[in-house]
């Protein structure tokens, strides 16, 4: 049988190429310079532009990009298609494709006020490239806002323990903030106290684990589980009949959680939580790398560390789950997403990351070294799927019953460390639900930001949205995220989990190739002499990859299969599939309109049609 330290061996060898080779030639390509001022210090206002700490950005960076689709997506792909074919995706595509596209991303946001990708791409395109790339960017993150309070529902169903613990670890989060920020605590020490009561948080919830409802059939909670609604299975919750009760219980209380913490400032939650948060990520993912490396030399975890019968090297080019079988191009590549490389990432870099940037040299750490950390994630989660497999088959199982697998595959790992499974398995759901969390209302803020490009702002960079007026309304720090949260909850209560899942990602890897092309334009109207290939390759790749997907999904999985030859019933699943008819539609319109544009403005500029212009627009 295989051994899952060979998942570790591949990804470590070719990210360490990867960071001491191709990051360092890329920041001398940009010409990062500590003497040039950031964003963050010239606008810096205490709310958005807030100078920070490397630990500190790199913590927030790295926890809003992680979130939860490095791990779902490996998983989802390793059910399907293999174990192989995820991870030569993770172990090549990430330092190639997905760590230049981050860095990139970064990169040229400070050189443009910390602006988003789509107001960089404006300058050099014009208004109508900008708000093209701006409403892709705003759909996206509606689809991110939806997948992650959902999948974050699903894992504190499996897991009420990860739910008493994620209530301990925000409510820290929102002392560690005051502590910082308003009464100026030392850091150090401040950091040692609060991430031990984070740690300590994960045993407050093995001790009291908390629900919404009881499960309904013969399944049950853990021993010592408080229901909060106690003899009710929470059948009457909108989305309960796909989602189970419980499950469709949580999924409101997340996107109300998302609403309220995107419209605070950002160090009374956002920077705090997410630093705080990028410890158990350390822990989570350099632990489970350590005792999978221990385990398998010295023998001491409580089975042995191979993959699962039930998880094949390859299972073939259509897959395993017979109920939407999804061909391996283009679909692999979609599905596993931000383990690889994620649009949703260029709008983190270029909305929150850029205007916290202390000094330009911080961006090859925080942007290229954080997406290699996000493939690690990925080969953890792959490792621990391999390790824990399925009770059943994909197709009977649902990826529903395999994520999951992340926490029991992961407390099994962690015994190599002889850390006890009732201890591990919790720690790792902790894991995957605060990284969900943090992706979740980073994602609604981000989101505010793109409408505020969109519609313009009135002298402030942020304001309530009670003003008066639509465009107030449609911007505004309080009303944009609510927008968002209910359009999220309808999609996600019509129970589609693989279709949402699907258009999520394809969504989020064609913005990765805007985000990209972004990048090249900005490059091409820099200088000249410079190469375009970096980014401009991976853009085209991606731009096939996607457009293809959308294609298949939109035109076979949902008209096809699902309208024309009834494979969803019901007129609630029916009106879900026209709408991500329409919308799949709309993204790939939206996309290669912008591709044309772009395209135009780099052959004209290179082609000496008229002058570059300058790098930024300071």
């Amino acid at each position: 049988m295989t051994s899952v330290i060979w998942i570790v061996v591949a990804v470590l060898g070719t990210f360490t190429v990867g960071y001491m080779g191709y990051s360092r030639y890329l920041s001398q390509f940009v010409e990062l310079d500590d003497e040039r001022e950031t964003p963050a210090h010239k606008y810096e206002d205490g709310q958005e532009y807030v100078p920070s700490k490397k630990p500190v950005l790199l913590g927030h960076h790295f926890s809003s990009i992680a979130g939860g689709a490095p791990i779902v997506g490996p998983i989802t792909a390793g059910a399907i298609w293999g174990w192989v074919p995820a991870l030569l995706w993770v172990a090549i595509g990430n330092p190639l494709m997905g760590a230049v596209h981050d860095f990139i991303s970064l990169s040229s946001s400070i050189r443009h006020e910390g602006r988003s990708i789509g107001y960089i791409v404006g300058q050099y395109v014009g208004e109508r490239g900008k708000n093209l790339l701006l409403w892709f960017a705003f759909l996206t993150i509606i689809l991110v806002v939806a997948v992650f309070a959902l999948v974050v529902g699903i894992v504190l169903n499996a897991f009420p323990s990860a739910a008493t613990a994620s209530f301990v670890y925000i409510g820290l989060a929102v002392v560690f903030g005051v502590y910082l920020y308003q009464l100026d605590g030392p850091f150090i020490p401040g950091t040692v106290v609060f991430v031990a009561g984070v740690f300590a948080g994960v045993w407050v919830g093995i001790q009291y684990p908390f629900a919404f409802f009881q499960l309904a059939g013969d399944a049950s909670h853990a021993a010592g589980t408080f229901v909060l609604f106690e003899g009710s299975t929470g059948s009457w919750v909108p989305g309960a009949g796909a989602l189970g009760g419980n499950t469709a219980a949580w999924v409101p209380v997340i996107l109300i959680y998302a609403v309220i913490a995107s419209a605070l400032p950002v160090w009374t939650l956002l920077q705090p939580r997410d630093y705080l948060s990028s410890f158990l990520l350390y822990a989570g993912v350099g632990g489970a790398l350590i005792a999978i490396i221990v385990g398998t030399v010295l023998g001491t975890s409580s089975q042995p560390l191979v993959v699962d019968s039930s998880i094949q090297p390859f299972q073939g080019f259509m897959g395993v789950d017979s109920r939407a079988p999804y061909p391996l191009f283009p679909m692999l590549f979609v599905t596993i997403a931000c383990g690889t490389i994620s649009g949703f990432h260029s709008l983190v870099s270029s909305g929150t990351t850029a205007k916290q940037l202390n000094k330009e040299s911080d961006a090859r750490l925080i942007g290229y070294g954080g997406m290699l950390g996000e493939g690690l994630l990925a080969a953890t989660a792959l490792s621990a799927l391999a390790i824990a497999g399925f009770a059943s088959d994909a197709a009977a199982g649902g990826i529903g019953g395999a994520l999951p697998n992340f926490a029991t595959g992961g407390g099994i790992i962690l015994t190599s460390l002889n850390i006890p499974t009732a201890y591990g398995a919790p720690f790792m759901a902790l894991v995957l639900v605060s990284f969900l969390l943090t992706s979740t209302d980073t994602a609604a803020r981000l989101g505010r930001y793109m409408m505020e490009e969109i519609v313009g702002t009135k002298g402030t960079q942020s304001e309530t949205g009670f003003a008066g007026g639509i465009g107030s309304f449609a911007r505004g720090r309080y009303t944009n995220p609510v927008i968002q949260g209910l359009i999220a909850y309808a999609l996600v209560i019509s129970g589609e989990w693989a279709t949402l899942w699907a258009l999520f990602g394809s969504a989020n890897q064609l913005l990765a190739a805007l985000a990209l092309l972004t990048g090249t334009v900005w490059l091409a109207n820099w200088d000249e002499t410079k190469q375009l290939v970096s980014t401009g390759v991976p853009m085209a790749i991606m731009v096939v990859i996607t457009v293809i997907a959308l294609a298949f999904l939109a035109g076979y999985q949902w008209f096809f299969v699902n309208l024309v030859q009834g494979g969803v019933t019901g007129i609630g699943g029916q009106i879900s599939m026209v709408v991500r008819i329409v919308l799949a539609a709309v993204l790939v319109y939206l996309a290669l309109s912008l591709v044309r544009i772009g395209y135009g403005n780099i052959t004209s500029v290179r082609g000496g049609d008229r002058p570059a212009a300058e790098p930024s627009d300071d």
